[in-house]
């Protein structure tokens, strides 16, 4: 089966639904993350992360409070491996998670109670960055495709603004290739059909290279770096220092 992957999707995902609660969404969030992991997706986040840390070097020297934000953390998985490689590496990360949706929020407090610089946040992230927060770092896995277009100007604009070393944006490469792995990757992970639709939707709601190199002339991204990586992701580094 053709599968047209010309143009963004804009097919809603059940997960959108913020008001969306139970064992089936508890499932899927924990099968995300561990396909996420599986497929090395932490990997192409925390390399992000050391790019922007070692362009300031004096942080990870002096051991000061490095601040970063994961924007649609889910069950919070992004975060513990954070933590974990901090703790690792001797670095001192002060880490939060912001979701929309509170069941979500409270099953990823309920996986990290023995991680005390975690923190989690429920709340709109269009109202967070109206806030005059800052942080060092602002992370986004999996979660750029689940906007429009000019919703993700919007928030990288705010981004931008509330990042003091850098974003990562770490998504789905649009691909009907990885349209039909995802298919079979179903069967070999047994998702519900819940996980599976919203899956096969992610994936056309994803980008192609060019579409974040135009991102990036809309936002007047001067420097960046845009690499593709497996599995069928782009790992998208902006720095702001």
């Amino acid at each position: 089966m053709r599968i047209d992957t010309s143009k963004r999707s804009e097919a809603p995902e059940i997960m959108d639904d913020f008001d969306l609660e139970g064992e089936t969404l508890r499932d899927a969030l924990d099968k995300i993350a561990s396909i996420n992991k599986l497929l090395g997706g932490n990997k192409v986040t925390r390399q992000g992360l050391s790019h922007l840390l070692n362009i300031r070097t004096e942080n990870v020297k002096n051991n000061s409070e490095i601040t970063i934000l994961d924007v649609g953390c889910g069950n919070g998985d992004m975060l513990r491996t954070l933590a974990d490689y901090a703790l690792k590496k001797q670095l001192n990360f002060k880490l939060t998670g912001i979701d929309a949706n509170e069941f979500t929020i409270k099953h990823a407090r309920q996986l990290s109670l023995q991680y005390p610089n975690i923190n989690y946040v429920c709340a709109d992230i269009f109202e967070e960055i109206k806030q005059e927060r800052l942080y060092d770092v602002i992370l986004c896995t999996l979660t750029l495709h689940h906007f429009k277009d000019e919703e993700i100007i919007t928030l990288m604009k705010g981004f931008k603004t509330q990042s003091a070393l850098g974003i990562v944006v770490n998504d789905l490469h649009r691909s009907s290739i990885a349209y039909h792995l995802f298919t079979a990757l179903c069967f070999a992970f047994r998702l519900s059909q819940m996980s599976k639709d919203d899956g096969l939707i992610s994936i056309l709601r994803g980008f192609k290279k060019q579409d974040l190199h135009n991102f990036s002339r809309q936002l007047d991204f001067n420097t960046y770096i845009l690499k593709w990586k497996w599995a069928f992701r782009y790992q998208w580094i902006i720095p702001t220092l």
